[in-house]
Order: structure tokens, then C-alpha cells, then sequence
């Protein structure tokens, strides 16, 4: 009988060439590869200034074709089982078949005849694939480069937020509330154990808006027996509707670490109740999220916390890169974190 590991899809190694991020680091590094190359010649430089304007037209056309392209190929791996050799491989090929149809397909024209005369099909095409190889390793091997960030990111997930006084903190709280509450004792075991579940699980799954959304109100749930009264959450949900928080599809544990540092630096300190606003919205193809609490500066805290935001941030670095940002502020006495990421990406 095949094992999970059997049945486990190869990692796609084809860049996200929907990505912002992508397509301007790609298109960037080509064209001052096309820069450096002219400059090598020593023709002046009006000469080359001509030259580079006319040849971006031709390798910037070639380039999007080709991310284009990419990104259609992406989105079918993603259903499909491909090896890794045949992913990299076609990163090289299409954008050579690209590099040959746009050529090909201009070389009638006039203006392309004057301005690439002695234009050599075979070694262009040649270029195209190389630079389509390099491109592939070199986002293959950024992305090893930061899995030891999700891997510190998992760690942390097991000592920081599975703190050993949080455990035993709540199951007290379970313990007190059995002969008197037994229902409720009951629901909190069983948000103890769902969120356990998830903890557990590997960062980089993806979950449902939706899901994470009721896991941090199952969290929410396991401190409010802790904290009782001092502890409330407002939360408003705005232009998502129920099938689209069913569909958006974001990390696991993307949410549940900002509540747990609004609720360690905003409601733990704190003496009366306090209330955590959490609004999450869609913006254009941008998901939204905004969590506010209380800022209280004399509070002895410690610094642990601030580390799930970093590692929220490189999280969405690699996942999302420019398209995804993390911003944190304070206004009088409210700390507030901005999370906005892409929608479905």
C-alpha cells in the first residue's frame, strides 16, 4: 500500500510568474543583461543608448510572453504531477519557443530588419533558454534559502505559542469549569485540541480564510476562560462573502499569532476589560487585515512575540514576495498591525 510520502505531489519548482515581485526582478535582471552586454562593445554611448532602446523592445515582449506563459504552466502543475527535471526543463523551453515565434513572426517587418540585421536565430534562441534556466534555479534556489525560515517559523510555533504555561493555563481553566460548566468544558477541550491540530501541521499548508477565521475564534474561546471579563473581540468582516471566505485560500497560521501578541501586549496587562478589533476586508484583489489593541508601555513583557511577526514576514516574503506586506504602528494608545496579502494567488 503506497504511503502518504508515495502520494505526496512534487514541490513545483516553476516560479510564480503571476507574481509582481517576479516579473520585475526577471525583467530587471534581463535588461541589464542586455545593458552589459552592449557596454561591452565600446560603441559609444548614444550608440548603445539607441541600441538598448531597441533591443528591450524585442527582449521586454519575449519576457512577458514568456511569464505569461509560465504562470499558465504554474497554475496546472499545481493539479498535475510533473518531475522536477521536467518542470525546469520547460522553464528553459518556452521561452525559447517564444524567443522563435516573435521572431519569426516580426522578421517581415521593416523596421525589425533594419534594426537587427545581422540578428542570428539559433543563438538567441540558445540565450532564451539559458537565461530561462537561470531564472528557474536562481527562484529555486531562493526558495531553499528562506525554508529554514519556515522551518525556525514551525519551531517557534511549538515553544513560543504552544508555551508549556499556556497548556497548562488552560487545561486548569478546562479542570475549573467540568463540575460546574461541564458543556462548556467540553467545547474548550475540543478548541484546545483543534488548535493543537493545526499547530501541529506543516507552515507551509495552505488553509481557507474561513477556517483560519474560526480557528483564532477557537483561540479566542481557550483565553476568554483564562481571562475572563478582561478579554472581548470585535470582529468585522467586510465585501467577503461566505463562498469567498470559503475559497480564499491563505497560510495556516497567518492570523493566530497576531491575536496572541494583541492579547500578551494588550489584555494581559490590563486590569479592566479590554477589547481586540479585528476587521478584515477585500480591497480590488487584495485581502485585508487590521487587528488593534491597546498599548500599554510600562507593562514588564517579554520580547519573545515580536519573532512570530518576523516570521510572518518572511513567510509572506517567499509566498507572496512584494505583493504581500506586514506593518506594524502606534496611535496614542493603541498598537495597531496591518496585514494585506493577494487574493487566491
Amino acid at each position: 500500500m503506497p504511503t502518504p510520502n508515495d502520494l505526496q505531489k512534487p514541490e513545483v519548482l516553476i516560479p510564480d510568474c503571476c507574481n509582481l515581485g517576479i516579473v520585475i526582478r526577471v525583467l530587471v535582471a534581463v535588461n541589464l543583461l542586455v545593458l552589459l552586454v552592449l557596454l561591452s562593445r565600446g560603441q559609444g554611448r548614444q550608440h548603445n543608448f539607441q541600441e538598448f532602446i531597441e533591443t528591450t523592445m524585442l527582449v521586454e515582449l519575449i519576457c512577458l510572453l514568456s511569464l505569461l506563459s509560465l504562470c499558465g504552466f504554474r497554475r496546472l502543475l499545481e493539479r498535475e504531477m510533473a518531475s522536477a527535471w521536467m518542470q525546469r526543463i520547460v522553464c528553459g523551453t518556452v521561452p525559447t519557443i517564444i524567443c522563435f515565434v516573435v521572431i519569426f513572426t516580426m522578421s517581415g517587418l521593416e523596421w525589425f530588419v533594419f534594426s537587427f540585421p545581422n540578428l542570428d536565430l539559433s543563438l538567441t534562441m540558445l540565450f532564451c533558454f539559458l537565461i530561462g534556466l537561470s531564472v528557474q534555479h536562481y527562484f529555486e534556489m531562493r526558495t531553499k534559502a528562506f525554508s529554514p525560515a519556515l522551518g525556525e517559523a514551525r519551531l517557534q510555533a511549538l515553544q513560543a505559542r504552544i508555551r508549556p504555561h499556556f497548556l497548562f493555563n488552560s487545561l486548569n481553566a478546562v479542570l475549573s469549569l467540568i463540575r460546574t460548566e461541564p458543556r462548556r468544558a467540553e467545547t474548550a477541550l475540543e478548541d484546545l485540541a483543534d488548535l493543537f491540530r493545526v499547530l501541529m501541521r506543516d507552515t507551509r499548508d495552505m488553509t481557507t480564510l474561513s477556517e483560519e477565521i474560526t480557528l483564532c475564534k477557537q483561540y479566542l474561546a481557550i483565553e476568554k476562560i483564562r481571562l475572563g471579563e478582561r478579554l472581548d473581540a470585535q470582529w468585522t468582516i467586510q465585501n467577503l462573502s461566505a463562498l469567498e471566505l470559503s475559497t480564499t485560500k491563505i497560510p495556516a497560521l497567518l492570523l493566530q499569532p497576531l491575536l496572541e501578541n494583541a492579547i500578551h501586549y494588550g489584555v494581559e496587562p490590563a486590569t479592566k476589560q479590554t477589547t481586540i478589533f479585528v476587521t478584515i476586508q477585500k480591497s480590488l484583489d487584495k485581502i485585508e487585515v487590521k487587528v488593534i489593541n491597546t498599548y500599554h508601555p510600562y507593562a514588564q513583557l517579554s520580547k519573545g512575540n515580536h519573532m512570530a511577526l518576523e516570521n510572518i514576514r518572511q513567510r509572506l516574503r517567499l509566498l507572496y514576495d512584494i505583493e504581500a506586506q506586514l506593518q506594524t504602528s502606534q496611535v496614542d494608545d493603541q498598537f495597531i498591525v496591518e496585514l494585506v496579502f493577494p487574493q487566491n494567488k
